[in-house]
């Protein structure tokens, strides 16, 4: 009687999970791209702010922030999302993922404090790093909720988020520097104001995937449990996925390594002056990104379920759309700093940055080259090879440093950017032989299920 009562409640569970309905690709798409326009926006507002109501030394402390907390908390966050997102077969609770990410936070907000410590960076720019590191832990915490959501593909909740977290951030961020002339103290509004989101829509958002008070239900492979709010840590399942996403925490590390090395060779040969303007100037290209992003954010659970199922004629064909559109992105990216690059940099922030344009251009060109090896990063991750990533920016970031130990004080800003665009060149070879390799063995797959079919 017990055990009909455990499977009518288990049917129960899996009937009423079928209802959970995502939204199409291109739905998501839609929310995405204009979740990230809004966000990209406020936060290229916010180096605008610092730009004009401040200085270049500001926007510099800012991202010297950014670019010393980014390594600790990506790493840390073992890019939870992307496995909690792709794993089409439900090995794992949403418990399981928020009992580690809750972890790993605390870990790495230690490792900021102790880099903070014997740094030897002056005090003013010390607190920065560490409200900074505050805010990115609050996202981190946000990003296991966006990895649920992006799951059962409701982009439409993540995109909500990123729309009230941009403009507040921007008005926190704005308030703090206006009124103190200080970038600690908005860097302190900018924690705030992401703990507010995460405590106000997030967590709530994250655990109502059919929109009703009532906690979501997964059909998970332990027997149907209803997912809860509570963290959960159990040794064999916590390190059985800390083994799984360990290689991509080390992919993301090496990521944001890759990103920020030029920034610290800037800043240790040229100041924070000239960091400020390299950082200003480069964040320009987050328009390509942004698009880059919410389509591989949202097309990455259905390239997922593609692959699971061995459906290698609509991986092949879903992949070569995002291909052709980076490609297109890029082109015309470098088309228009080509045409109006001085112009833009003038307009946006101060005659000072268009004396750049050349280092603009660069970035340009890097940024094409990275939208294209995204989207095979997206492919790879979907495909579940993630070991092998970690080899492939490991090269990556050691060409990045040499590189820039090499140009950075020949050419200064311009040898920063030349870095970036040899580096992101090689991570494209690589990717592309990874998505060629893994295409390569799902047709294998796929033609071993016909023959089987056809006996």
């Amino acid at each position: 009687m017990q055990q009909n009562d455990a499977g009518r409640e288990q049917a129960h569970i899996a009937a009423e999970t079928l209802t959970i309905s995502g939204l199409s690709l291109r739905q998501n798409f839609s929310w995405t791209l204009v979740g990230n326009i809004v966000y990209a926006a406020c936060q290229w507002g916010m180096l605008v702010i610092l730009a004009k109501i401040g200085s270049p030394v500001m926007v510099g402390q800012f991202a010297l922030g950014l670019a010393v907390t980014a390594p600790i908390i990506l790493f840390a966050s073992l890019q939870l999302r992307a496995v909690q997102a792709t794993d089409a077969r439900h090995e794992y609770l949403f418990e399981d993922y928020l009992g580690l990410r809750l972890a790993t936070t605390v870990m790495a907000l230690a490792a900021i404090a102790g880099v903070v410590i014997f740094s030897g960076y002056r005090s003013e720019t010390a607190l920065v790093i560490l409200a900074v590191g505050a805010a990115k832990a609050f996202e981190a915490i946000s990003d296991v909720f966006y990895g649920r959501l992006q799951q059962h593909e409701r982009m439409d909740r993540i995109a909500k988020s990123m729309m009230i977290k941009g403009p507040l951030s921007l008005l926190a961020l704005g308030i703090g520097v206006y009124f103190t002339k200080s970038t600690l103290w908005g860097a302190v509004g900018l924690a705030i104001a992401w703990a507010l989101v995460l405590i106000g829509y997030d967590i709530r958002s994250g655990m109502t995937i059919k929109g009703r008070d009532a906690v979501a239900i997964d059909v998970v492979a332990d027997g149907g449990r209803r997912a809860t709010l509570r963290p959960r840590w159990r040794n064999v399942t916590s390190f059985s996925l800390i083994k799984l996403s360990l290689p991509l925490g080390f992919v993301m590390l090496l990521i944001s390594l890759n990103a920020n090395i030029p920034r610290y060779f800037i800043e240790h040969y040229l100041g924070e002056r000239e960091l400020g303007i390299f950082a200003a100037v480069a964040y320009l290209m987050v328009a390509g990104t942004m698009v880059v992003n919410a389509l591989g954010q949202s097309a990455s659970p259905r390239l997922a379920k593609y692959y699971a199922a061995a459906e290698a004629k609509a991986f092949r064909h879903l992949l070569g759309k995002l291909i052709v559109i980076s490609v297109l992105l890029g082109v015309a990216g470098v088309a228009l700093v080509v045409a109006a690059g001085e112009t833009i940099l003038t307009m946006i922030y101060k005659p000072e940055y268009a004396q750049h344009v050349d280092v603009f251009l660069l970035l340009m060109v890097a940024a094409g080259l990275g939208f294209f090896a995204s989207f095979l990063g997206y492919a790879m991750t979907a495909a579940r090879y993630f070991r092998v990533q970690a080899p492939l920016f490991a090269v990556v970031t050691g060409v990045t440093a040499l590189a820039c130990l090499w140009l950075v004080p020949l050419y200064g800003l311009r040898g920063a950017a030349m870095a970036l665009v040899i580096a992101t060149a090689v991570q494209l070879l690589g990717s592309l032989a990874i998505t060629v390799f893994a295409i390569y063995k799902l047709n294998i797959c796929a033609k071993g299920a016909m023959a089987h079919g056809s006996l």
